[in-house]
């Protein structure tokens, strides 16, 4: 009777220890889950308007960056020249009218842009 006893003892030990360190897992896996779900906020996202993108067209029309429509769309054409005169400016090559490219060129910002 009393080795019955031990061995129901053991197994109930062991069954709590094992329910412990799975609970201790699956509680650490879903905080690590929580971080990885959890992205950081993007504040607003810089945008030049169709005048600008034009006058930028301009510009790089002139300074032989670019050959197409001064139409003002960012199209693959535009955003190549972009490109190059950012190279030429030795700033960041993105290949997008963002605020500083604009304020190379000599381009007005919105007053929005200016607060970004």
């Amino acid at each position: 009777m009393k080795k019955v006893f031990s061995t129901i003892l053991a197994v109930l030990v062991a069954t709590s220890i094992a329910l412990a360190f799975q609970n201790s897992n699956s509680s650490t896996t879903q905080a690590e889950n929580a971080n990885a779900n959890t992205t950081k906020k993007r504040g607003p996202v810089f945008r030049a308007n169709k005048d600008q993108i034009k006058q930028a067209q301009t510009i790089l029309k002139t300074r032989g960056f670019y050959a197409g429509e001064e139409n003002g769309k960012l199209d693959p054409d535009t955003r190549a020249g972009l490109k190059k005169f950012q190279e030429a400016e030795s700033l960041k090559i993105t290949g997008t009218l963002n605020k500083l490219t604009l304020e190379k060129m000599g381009i007005v910002l919105t007053d929005k842009q200016k607060a970004m």
